[in-house]
């Protein structure tokens, strides 16, 4: 039986992390660049965030990661994955992740490339991501810093104001 995923049926791909670097060329960024994989520093309103695009040629995946500059000490890491798990709910795209040994906390996720890959396409995956960040960094900052559960965390950060002041 063959199968509509053969290896057979692949031919190579650009390198997508090429466009990913003229897009970090473009807006300035200090970037450090290996031939699948290239890490960036990307300013935000609460943080410098460490950017990561990894390609992978066998899967036919770029993925886009932003790491926070936050550090989960091990004490706040039950109400962080509470957290985590109760954003992942809302997000159309992407998640949040926390990788256990380091306590570090990051946005991930992922296009299959199929072909060349434009500028505006990294751009609109580099800004998805940024903008997830921006979104719900307070909720870590209010768990981290102000020792609120998840969920008043989640509930003060995501607070609909009204009006003006």
């Amino acid at each position: 039986m063959t199968t509509l995923f053969a290896d057979q049926f692949l031919t190579p791909v650009a390198n997508p992390v090429d466009t990913v670097e003229e897009v970090a060329q473009v807006n300035d960024w200090t970037f450090d660049r290996d031939d699948d994989e290239l890490t960036a520093v990307l300013p935000g309103s609460f943080c410098d965030y460490q950017l990561r695009c990894l390609w992978r040629e066998e899967g036919r995946a770029l993925q886009i990661a932003n790491l926070f500059d936050l550090k989960v000490p091990e004490a706040k890491r039950p109400a962080v994955y509470e957290a985590i798990g109760r954003l992942n709910e809302r997000l159309w795209l992407g998640h949040f992740e926390m990788w256990a040994e380091e306590g570090l906390i990051m946005f991930r996720h992922a296009a299959v490339v199929d072909g060349a890959i434009g500028q505006t396409h990294v751009e609109l995956l580099i800004e998805t991501a940024h903008a997830e960040c921006e979104r719900y960094y307070p909720v870590f900052q209010f768990i981290l810093w102000s020792g609120k559960t998840a969920q008043e965390a989640i509930d003060a950060a995501l607070l609909d104001v009204i009006g003006e002041a």
